[in-house]
């Protein structure tokens, strides 16, 4: 098993890194119709409605206190192109194959027709959804570290079958069923539809500070910090050649969590210096990559 500090031998010293418990944050999606929106996730996805704001046209989605999804209503924009950058997928994080084998049944038991294909990727096993305004999801639960390899400085990934059904009985309780809602979930990666790869390693990896992890030639990269499979990952295989995205239904904010308020002063200083623009208050650091897609960085809140 090869030592995750060497997964990007490009990389100087940990003064260039995003800190190793750097997280992912809520996700952000303009929606057309909120109200359906809002019941595929709350229903079908199985999230909880955190706080609904009617005035500001926003319903923040979630499991505990922890907001995954953010819909923002947006009925005057329309769909990007099928062939634009922004959204490949949400993926949503589940601590058992219990709890994510129940939120599976649901999406399938509510809304069949949006299930997309599933994989066991070897360090997790994964099913994929797209919601009914098109944007991408994942429901994913991860095996133990412990249990990944790594080969050359990347993490050893494949693309196996894995039986939805099968997986659905075998791990599917009646527990899990019925406390679904208050089961905890995170947003475990966001996956995006860029341009092109090296652009995307050069803002994602050399400027804001993730290690590379996996890369299949110039169609797709994936990114974390402190050693895991992925935080993020690009890739072209619907967007080659895409420019910077016009304002449309669809993503609307990826965010990303470090641990300290270090860590933020040290990210806005190293954007800085690679002249990208950002948006800083203090405490949320907001810029964008090269195909607009928007970017904040917070200080993970702390645990109760």
């Amino acid at each position: 098993m090869t030592d995750t500090s060497a997964t990007d031998a490009t990389r100087a010293s940990s003064s260039d890194l995003l800190a190793a418990d750097t997280g992912m944050g809520a996700v952000t999606l303009r929606v057309a119709d909120l109200d359906a929106m809002t019941a595929y996730y709350r229903d079908a996805v199985t999230l909880t409605v955190l706080t609904a704001e009617p005035a500001a046209c926003r319903v923040v989605l979630g499991r505990g206190a922890t907001p995954i999804v953010i819909l923002e209503h947006a009925p005057e924009l329309k769909h990007a192109g099928p062939r634009d950058a922004g959204l490949f997928h949400t993926a949503i994080l589940f601590e058992t194959e219990a709890d994510l084998a129940a939120a599976v049944y649901s999406v399938a038991t509510r809304h069949p027709g949006t299930f997309t294909g599933s994989a066991d990727h070897l360090v997790s096993k994964a099913f994929y959804f797209t919601d009914p305004e098109g944007n991408g999801i994942e429901l994913y639960w991860d095996r133990s570290r412990s249990e990944w390899s790594w080969t050359h400085g990347q993490v050893d990934m494949a693309t196996l079958a894995l039986d939805p059904n099968a997986f659905v009985q075998q791990n599917v309780t009646e527990e899990a069923l019925a406390g679904s809602a208050s089961r905890p979930a995170t947003v475990g990666h966001v996956h995006l539809s860029v341009g092109d790869v090296e652009s995307a390693h050069r803002f994602y990896v050399e400027q804001l500070g993730f290690e590379t992890t996996t890369r299949f030639g110039p169609q797709a990269l994936f990114v974390s910090a402190g050693g895991y499979h992925h935080h993020m990952a690009m890739n072209t295989w619907n967007s080659a050649g895409a420019g910077r995205r016009q304002l449309a239904l669809g993503l609307g904010l990826v965010r990303i969590e470090v641990p300290t308020a270090d860590d933020l002063g040290a990210l806005g200083e190293r954007l800085g210096h690679h002249g990208v623009a950002t948006r800083d208050d203090g405490r949320v650091l907001g810029f964008d990559d090269p195909w607009s897609n928007q970017l904040q960085v917070t200080v993970r809140p702390q645990s109760a």
